[in-house]
């Protein structure tokens, strides 16, 4: 078990993180971030056998600059996150490596191309080898999202691909462990919860990659009952599904609401059923945000978030519509794995789902995407 932790907010209250409960003893799963053994099988049939809606999918997939196997890596020594001052250094080059890496890794487990392989590979190394610092005012944002993809490719290569030498395995773990998770192992308690969240995320994926468990039910437990905005039940509100960040903007409560499906959806890899949490709260959070989104009127609370710093009296217009790749996923999950649960407690995310059917990309490194192609199960 980890010792307690010690958490400063921005106004100078120490809190403190009493050590986990143990969420995972067992073996970890390998592959389990967002994909299993018998996920990358099914897209492999499904493409193969030109079903719908993987076959339109996978062409949309395949046509996106990241899955070319003819990516070359741009790996630099120092990354600095810093967007909210207009600065910033280099961190176009991880993302855009990171996603490359993961989507390489993706068309390699589809279809057999090593060539995709061997990119993905030579992405993770060239990073492995040269990336040493992570900073700036938002770093914990950018080693939180971009970690979770590096991850995801290295999980997937390690599971598939017996040419990636242990040596370069090794020295994965230890880029994951020396130069991404120092900037997220406190979590963001003074920030928008899409901050936490991304901590989060990026902390299980180094988790079960790195075999970690008192890591992996660090991350886990801040989802149950963290103490900063990030935690499922400081993030969506309310049983409405309203969202700390719905007075801010709608793209944020997307970017929010889909970390948090993520880390559910590796829980399950992993054997745990982090969606059911207090009455399937997590539903609840995209179905509000889905329907606002698909133009229909929701109630508002008024609300000041944990910190303190946020508060909010009337739901945001800013990015009304504009619908991210984050809702196949948590449809998918619904309609077909869950027993029990009526079509009309996922109505509004059926929708958002079958409007960008097939869905693209995340929005930079924030989130997967792809979802169509990802998580469409068997009608």
């Amino acid at each position: 078990m980890m010792a307690i932790v010690s958490l400063q907010q921005a106004n100078g209250q120490v809190l403190k993180l009493d050590s986990p409960n143990q969420y995972h003893s067992a073996p970890f799963t390998h592959p389990g971030l967002l994909h299993s053994s018998n996920d990358l099988l099914r897209m492999k049939e499904m493409v193969a056998q030109g079903k719908e809606p993987w076959k339109s999918a996978f062409q949309k997939f395949s046509e996106h600059p990241c899955s070319s196997a003819s990516w070359q890596p741009n790996a630099v020594v120092h990354v600095e996150r810093s967007l909210l001052i207009g600065a910033g250094k280099n961190i176009g080059n991880l993302e855009k490596d990171v996603c490359a890496a993961y989507q390489n890794a993706i068309m390699w487990a589809i279809t057999g191309n090593e060539a995709h392989a061997i990119t993905a590979v030579k992405i993770i190394n060239a990073w492995s080898e040269k990336f040493k610092v992570f900073d700036g005012t938002d770093v914990e944002l950018g080693a939180g999202l971009n970690v979770f993809k590096m991850a995801s490719a290295a999980e997937l290569m390690r599971a598939t691909y017996p040419k990636w030498q242990q040596t370069e395995i090794e020295r994965c773990k230890k880029m994951f462990s020396t130069t991404f998770y120092p900037p997220i192992q406190y979590f963001a308690l003074w920030a928008h919860g899409n901050w936490d969240l991304a901590c989060m995320k990026g902390m299980m994926a180094i988790a079960i990659f790195n075999d970690d468990h008192a890591m992996f039910d660090r991350a886990v437990d801040f989802f149950y009952k963290g103490p900063g905005n990030g935690s499922l039940l400081h993030y969506v509100i309310n049983e409405e599904g309203q969202i700390q960040e719905s007075g801010r903007d709608q793209p944020h409560c997307m970017l929010g609401i889909g970390h948090l499906a993520e880390m559910c959806e590796m829980g399950w890899n992993q054997g745990m059923d982090m969606y059911s949490f207090t009455g399937n709260r997590l539903l609840k959070g995209f179905e509000y945000t889905a329907k606002y989104n698909l133009g229909e009127e929701v109630t508002f609370q008024p609300y000041n978030d944990i910190s303190g710093r946020f508060p909010a009296d009337h739901i945001a217009t800013n990015g009304r519509g504009k619908l991210r790749s984050i809702f196949e996923q948590v449809y998918n999950h619904y309609a077909f794995r869950v027993k029990g649960i009526p079509p009309g407690a996922y109505r509004y995310t059926k929708q958002a789902a079958e409007k960008l059917r097939p869905e693209g990309p995340g929005f930079n490194a924030d989130n997967a995407g792809f979802g169509t192609l990802f998580f469409s199960l068997e009608k």
